[in-house]
């Protein structure tokens, strides 16, 4: 029975990667549980395992008291002397016990804690494995197809891909062996689940990291991923050797490594952007395949007004507003698209609406001030709060009143059609089916090649 023992712990050992003392540990346990099923829920039980010789040793303890409260672990003086004779008042009796008067009833209980603590074992690894591997690539073996949901076969566990987590339009079946990177692990009842991702731009930059050497070895940085899985993503790099380009790297010779990530994600379009520190620039390059004319930068809310050729605009914008949102979403800026037809009209007519406040006739030491000020129109003006305009050097609180509501007044009398913001945006925030539609269909922004910006 010993020899028994000791090979059944070496076994579980080997085959579950579970500590030896652990399951010692949880033998000791499970025999005293059996134990005090026998003699009492409260009994004072001590089980000690001879790992050399794979005994097993059992006692139960009693403490000698005055007063016996709970029999199960205390005597009395009297009952102690026989069993020890001289016995004291706080001495502890140790009556040994033979591990074979507790039969299978013993082995059984000791194997049930014994099982349960080596499952517990087993989710703990797993979950301490895979906790340390979210956004890493994974390789597993497609075991079953449930409602949509796939169920992968990995090294150590289970892993689950649902449907959401899958590019649009892809089939998985049982033995095909499938990528995808851990999205997160939950803990349930049944043991941590782990949950694959096939659509999360992480998954687009591992496949670049797994088949770009440059990129392993950090001589390429990935920037930035923007994607919409299943057809078309835009994926920034910079590289930190100016002998290595970046682009060239990544579309590797003759398309091949480029291509290769295309065909993992079934045909998804990758446009490949060189990193700029320049926002401007930046965002030029996200715009390709289309053209920029001129970039205007609005720090203060993140935004740029972007200007391109007319015939130029619905490739900027992609089919859908593909293109835009995710340069939006690569570089983190807000996007106002116009055309160039469109942005001199604009211009015309915020010229046309530009009411110089020389026409207010409020003289020509007042207007000089409210000009010194940075307030060269009636709209700034009537947009200025009263605060501002005692700040003027030259301006009291009565000045500043009579001025402001001849502006007012002027105003309400002689309305101007505003010159409003850029007709089309983008936003970061923007999701697929998101934001204006491109007028007309434009072949390279749906379908085509990998596009190395």
């Amino acid at each position: 029975m010993n020899n028994e023992i000791l090979d059944a712990l070496s076994q579980i050992t080997r085959e579950k990667s579970v500590d030896r003392q652990m399951l010692v540990e949880t033998l000791e346990a499970g025999l005293a549980s059996a134990v005090r099923k026998k003699h009492g829920a409260t009994a004072d039980v001590e089980v000690r395992f001879n790992d050399k010789t794979g005994g097993l040793e059992c006692a139960l303890r009693f403490t000698v008291v005055d007063t016996v409260e709970d029999p199960a672990f205390q005597w009395t003086v009297e009952k102690a002397r026989a069993h020890k004779a001289g016995a004291q008042v706080g001495d502890v009796i140790l009556i040994p016990l033979s591990i074979a008067e507790f039969g299978r009833n013993a082995i059984q209980t000791a194997k049930q804690v014994l099982i349960q603590r080596v499952r517990e074992a087993e989710r703990d690894k797993v979950f301490k494995e895979y906790s340390d591997k979210v956004g890493t690539l994974v390789r597993g073996v497609v075991q079953q197809v449930d409602r949509g949901n796939v169920i992968v076969k990995l090294d150590f566990s289970e892993g689950m891909l649902p449907a959401r987590e899958q590019i649009p339009r892809s089939y998985h079946r049982q033995n095909d062996y499938v990528r995808a990177v851990v999205l997160t692990v939950d803990r349930s009842a049944k043991g941590p689940q782990v949950i694959l991702s096939r659509t999360h731009p992480d998954f687009l930059r591992r496949l670049f990291e797994s088949e770009v050497p440059e990129i392993a070895e950090s001589i390429v940085e990935v920037k930035a991923v923007a994607r919409e899985a299943g057809a078309r993503s835009k994926i920034s790099v910079f590289s930190t050797d100016p002998r290595v380009d970046a682009v060239g790297s990544c579309v590797g010779l003759k398309g091949s490594r480029v291509q290769s990530i295309v065909r993992e994600l079934g045909g998804e379009r990758i446009d490949i952007v060189p990193w700029s520190a320049d926002p401007a620039v930046f965002v030029s390059r996200a715009l390709a395949p289309a053209r920029v004319g001129d970039v205007r930068v609005n720090e203060a809310e993140k935004r740029m007004l972007v200007v391109v050729a007319d015939d130029q605009l619905s490739l900027a914008i992609g089919k859908g507003g593909q293109n835009a949102r995710l340069a939006a979403r690569l570089t983190g800026w807000k996007i106002d698209l116009v055309s160039k037809t469109d942005e001199k009209q604009r211009l015309d007519r915020a010229r046309a609406s530009r009411l110089e406040v020389e026409v207010l006739g409020l003289g020509e030491a007042t207007t000089e001030k409210l000009i010194s000020a940075g307030i060269e129109t009636v709209q700034e003006l009537v947009a200025s709060p009263l605060e501002k305009l005692v700040e003027i050097p030259g301006f009291g609180e009565k000045t500043a009143e009579k001025v402001l509501a001849t502006a007012q007044e002027y105003l309400a009398a002689h309305p101007v059609e505003p010159a409003g913001p850029a007709d089309l945006e983008f936003t970061p925030e923007m999701e697929s089916g998101d934001g204006p539609e491109a007028d007309a269909a434009v072949p390279d922004a749906a379908e085509g090649e990998p596009h190395a910006g």
